[in-house]
This record gives structure tokens, C-alpha cells and sequence, in this order.
């Protein structure tokens, strides 16, 4: 999970969306409740929802944004974009503030107990449909690769993280796949080689033609690029043009809606071809 988890740096592979730290937050406190999903499957995705709100919410109070281009006010597309970023060294050093904040607040849910949850009122958990899953099974079913836990808490990506209107879930499935194949196996990098790799990996956003060899960054660059052409933006609430209250209304709109189907569609193409082109 974690090398999927490299494309979610700076608003998913540097887009400036849903901040990394909001999304491996949310996805961290999904872990967290691992044994209650295997249990209880859509009835724990319902009551962990609210925490993931409650965690974004935090964070936009704190912080200001969970938007990672409102928060950091750079563009990591521009050479002037990722200066800034890293030099003289302030931009850098308050991500690493938030990444503390935010790992403080979720381990303190650590020992809270579920809320109780009056969404699945009504609600047909047993067809309920998920964006970024959805993506991550086609993709499973086409490359042989997959992650069960991965998959398992991927629901928090729906309707843009936690129903926020952010990043969408069907992309933020696409480049979670591609990197259960091309991600930074952190934990078996020595902390050079960790660094190495994030600036070659920013470097690589500012080229014309990819590098010659396939890269985390450089081919979800790619992938965000041909998303967003497809739908016109690679926000959830540009792309539907909703706001969702609740789950249940986020499952009658997703499981009617033909342009998400296409998206969904088109999203774990792109996966699966960059990972068959690696």
C-alpha cells in the first residue's frame, strides 16, 4: 500500500488537488478500522465516513486548505513553481508541520470507537459502487495486480475524499494502481535514495518527453493529463457538478450516473496501459 500510495504526493502526482497528507490520512484512519470493514463491510464504511470528515475538517480549520495548491500556493508544473517549493525551504518545512499535526490527530482516534451512523437508512449497501475500488478491481482483473486491504479501504476516496468535492476517486484508483507496480518501496529506501527519487520524480513533471525509463510521477503525469481532458477538470465536484450531503447520496447518484461509469471506465484503461507499457 504505501508504494501505491506515492502518486498522492502534492494534490495526487503534483495536480495541486486533495492534499497527500488529507488523502493517506483518510486512508490511514480506514486502516485503522481495518477489522470492523472485514466484519462488517458497508455498514463500518458508513460509520468511518464521518471520521474521515471530521479529520478534513481539522485540517482545513488548521491549515487553511485541503486543496494542496491553496495550501503550499505553488505550481509544481513550472520551474519557478518547484523552486519556491523548495527553497529558501519554509514551503517544505510546513508540509512537514502538517504531516506531524495530522498524524498526532488521527492516532489519537486510535482508541475511540466508532460513531454510530443513521446514513444506512434506506441505503442499498449491497450494491453500492465506489469510485477509486471500482478502478482498482478493473485493474486487477486486466494486470493481476491488486491489494486486497488497498482495496478494502479505497471507499474513503469517494465523491472526492470523504464526499469533499476533491480529487476524483476514479483517477485517484488509476494512479494507485499504477504505482502498486512503479511506487517507491519506502521502507526498503535508505533516506537518500528516498529524497533522490522525490526530486528526480518532481524534475520529470517539468519534461516535454518522459524519461527513458518509467517513472511514478513522469506516467501519472500522463495519466492526470488524459483525465483531465477527458473530463474537462480532475475534481469531483467540478467534474459532477454536486454536492453530497451523505453516502446515500452519493450511492444513488453514482450508481446512476452513465458519465462516472465512462470515467471509471476510461481511468482504469489508462492504468492498465501504462502499466502494460512499463
Amino acid at each position: 500500500m504505501l508504494k501505491a500510495y506515492t502518486g498522492l504526493e502534492g494534490g495526487l502526482v503534483a495536480s495541486g488537488s486533495t492534499c497527500g497528507v488529507v488523502t493517506g490520512g483518510a486512508a490511514g484512519i480506514a486502516l485503522m478500522h481495518l477489522d470492523a470493514l472485514s466484519q462488517a463491510g458497508a455498514v463500518a464504511e458508513f460509520r468511518i465516513l464521518p471520521l474521515v470528515q471530521d479529520y478534513m475538517h481539522w485540517f482545513e480549520k488548521h491549515y487553511g486548505s485541503c486543496l494542496c495548491r491553496y495550501r503550499t500556493g505553488v505550481d509544481f508544473h513550472t520551474p519557478a513553481g518547484q523552486t519556491r517549493y523548495f527553497l529558501p525551504g519554509d514551503k517544505t518545512a510546513g508540509c512537514l508541520l502538517h504531516i506531524r499535526g495530522a498524524v498526532r490527530y488521527i492516532s489519537e482516534l486510535r482508541n475511540r470507537p466508532l460513531p454510530d451512523s443513521d446514513q444506512t437508512a434506506g441505503a442499498d449497501l449491497g450494491r453500492a459502487t465506489h469510485c477509486a475500488a471500482t478502478v482498482l478491481e478493473k485493474i486487477a482483473e486486466r494486470t493481476g495486480l491488486s491489494d486486497d486491504t488497498l482495496s478494502r479501504i479505497a471507499f474513503v476516496f469517494d465523491g472526492g475524499v470523504g464526499l469533499s468535492g476533491g480529487v476524483c476517486g476514479a483517477l485517484t484508483g488509476a494512479i494507485l494502481g499504477i504505482n502498486l507496480k512503479l511506487g517507491m518501496d519506502i521502507r526498503n529506501m535508505g533516506y537518500l535514495r528516498t529524497i533522490q527519487d522525490f526530486i528526480a520524480g518532481h524534475l520529470n513533471l517539468l519534461r516535454e518527453k518522459p524519461p527513458a525509463k518509467a517513472e511514478p510521477f513522469s506516467v501519472g503525469n500522463t495519466v492526470v493529463r488524459r483525465f483531465r481532458e477527458d473530463a474537462g477538470n480532475i475534481e469531483c465536484a467540478a467534474i459532477t457538478g454536486k454536492t453530497f450531503c451523505d453516502y446515500p447520496d452519493f450511492h444513488q447518484y453514482i450508481g446512476t450516473s452513465r458519465s462516472c461509469r465512462e470515467l471509471m471506465d476510461k481511468a482504469a484503461a489508462y492504468a492498465v496501459a501504462a502499466i502494460n507499457a512499463c
